[in-house]
């Protein structure tokens, strides 16, 4: 498993701002959007792309375009909902499924209450959407969902993330054959009691949406 933590002045400036306890819900969003598109810059590095021909207005030459299968991308419902015009924005032929997991707040462990994604995901690139990478149960649970289904690539865009997240990923995945990368905006400090990641920005989908 790959980590990488994008190291940017822009993207250290708008975390800087979301985490601001007076940042309201609006202005939040916008910039969630703008801070997931640089980081799915990061993330789609290793796209795949094929070899094509493309006449321009003076020759014939070569270049590239996505390779089909088009990639997926899976936001965790619903906090990850808010981060998918920023990476349709970068990708905007991308197939979008969705996958609704909730953690439960005592034992801290995830479970899958709705999804839309498809049947078959042999050969498929996923990008996956969760604001915080806290203790990573929610992303286990989601990757290991994604495989499952056959994926052979996946990626998880965080906008923050904690070491014991990090951590129980890389135990969770060491033997796992299926290549995974991780991009986050920042790696935080810790947990505390709740699993809440410190400093971080709060409860993300609180923020987007307000308290339901």
């Amino acid at each position: 498993m790959k980590v990488h933590i994008a190291d940017h002045p822009l993207i250290s400036h708008k975390l800087t701002v979301l985490r601001d306890e007076r940042t309201d819900s609006p202005t939040f969003r916008r910039l969630v959007e703008e801070l997931v598109t640089l980081l799915a810059y990061e993330a789609t590095r290793d796209v795949r792309t094929e070899v094509v021909s493309v006449k321009t207005p003076v020759t014939i030459t070569q270049g590239v375009k996505m390779a089909s299968p088009q990639p997926l991308v899976v936001p965790i419902l619903r906090a990850g909902l808010g981060m998918l015009d920023g990476m349709v924005r970068l990708i905007p032929t991308a197939e979008v499924g969705f996958l609704g997991m909730v953690r439960d707040e005592k034992t801290l462990l995830a479970s899958t209450y709705a999804n839309r994604l498809p049947h078959d995901l042999s050969g498929r690139q996923c990008f996956i959407l969760d604001p915080m990478l806290a203790t990573g149960g929610t992303l286990v649970a989601a990757i290991n969902y994604l495989i499952d289904l056959g994926a052979t690539d996946i990626t998880a865009i965080c906008i923050l993330a904690a070491p014991e997240g990090i951590a129980h990923m890389e135990k969770s995945f060491e033997n796992c054959e299926v290549p995974i990368t991780i991009v986050t905006g920042a790696l935080d400090i810790k947990l505390n009691e709740h699993g809440y990641i410190v400093p971080g920005l709060g409860d993300a989908g609180d923020r987007l949406y307000g308290v339901v």
